[in-house]
């Protein structure tokens, strides 16, 4: 049985945690609330900017830009793929990088696994915590981000997608997919499988007449416009995406801290109880030894 100054020491441990994930929790809800103003004012735009492109690739001409068109290949076991995973640089976050990690498996285990198995899949990590989890487990890494949300801004955004359309237009992935948490609320979190490249043309439903994409004027003309603006789309959806992420990471890491804090809290409760009823049981025990001395002195 666990000592008075053992239990002592146990509390005060336990008080010193609380005070740390409190100071955790207070740090991630100050830098959640930049966090969301920050992807809240980025959506808009990205989305926008996203479906005005979309909507371009309806045009035959737009389609034959190397970002956008379907490449031809020779047999399924053909195709290359490219797949960036987005986690965080640091732990203490609940289940978000476990999440990921765990689609990613799913992942490579069906849409993927004939790439995989035929060593035709490489991986991107963005963030510490994917770097290290498929390094030590031999997954092909093609580049890495380490440290990447310490000082996250727009240039660093670009390096990913700098690297992606290297691999891309090199010939050594045929499609390229983004794997992240996207921001839902701070208690939520969904994840999102994209695909960055090629890039896709608008949907439409069967039935329905296609929309023309002959509305917009190009000047001073088709191609150079393009080059301009599917780079840029590829940026602010690359921006958007770490945005999305570094949101949803303060989320989840303010709500695992705060649920540490509480248990933190129960803990020092049933501690306190439990040093309480054993100090009582050291004192009633002294009692008792100091008037079974008195009886044994009478006799």
């Amino acid at each position: 049985m666990a000592t008075l100054r053992e239990i002592r020491r146990r509390i005060l441990s336990v008080k010193s945690t609380q005070k740390i994930t409190r100071a955790m929790k207070m740090v991630a809800a100050a830098k959640l609330r930049k966090a969301q103003d920050n992807i809240v004012n980025a959506r808009p735009y990205a989305y926008k900017y996203g479906a005005m492109i979309k909507h371009l690739a309806l045009d035959e001409d737009v389609r034959r830009h190397p970002f956008i068109l379907q490449r031809e290949l020779r047999s399924p076991e053909d195709r290359k793929i490219m797949l960036v995973i987005v986690t965080s640089d640091r732990s203490l976050c609940g289940a978000f990088n476990s999440n990921i990690f765990r689609k990613a498996k799913q992942l490579l285990e069906t849409d993927f696994k004939t790439c995989y198995e035929r060593n035709q899949l490489k991986l991107l990590t963005v963030g510490r915590k994917g770097y290290d989890h498929f390094h030590k487990r031999g997954f092909p890494i093609a580049n890495y981000y380490i440290d990447f949300f310490r000082d996250m801004n727009f240039g660093k955004a670009q390096g990913v997608v700098s690297t992606c359309v290297r691999e891309f237009s090199g010939g050594n992935a045929d499609e390229v997919y983004v794997l992240y948490n996207e921001f839902k609320s701070a208690l939520q979190q969904q994840i999102v499988v994209e695909t960055l490249l090629p890039i896709e043309p608008e949907k439409v439903e069967a039935g329905v007449q296609q929309p023309s994409a002959t509305d917009y004027i190009y000047e001073p003309d088709m191609p150079g416009l393009l080059n301009t603006l599917v780079p840029s789309h590829l940026n602010v959806q690359m921006w958007r995406i770490m945005l999305e992420s570094f949101a949803a990471e303060m989320g989840a890491r303010m709500t695992a801290m705060d649920t540490a804090t509480e248990n933190a809290g129960e803990l020092i409760t049933d501690l306190t109880l439990f040093y309480n009823r054993a100090r009582q049981s050291a004192i009633t025990k002294e009692i008792l030894e100091v008037v079974g001395g008195a009886e044994a002195l009478k006799k």
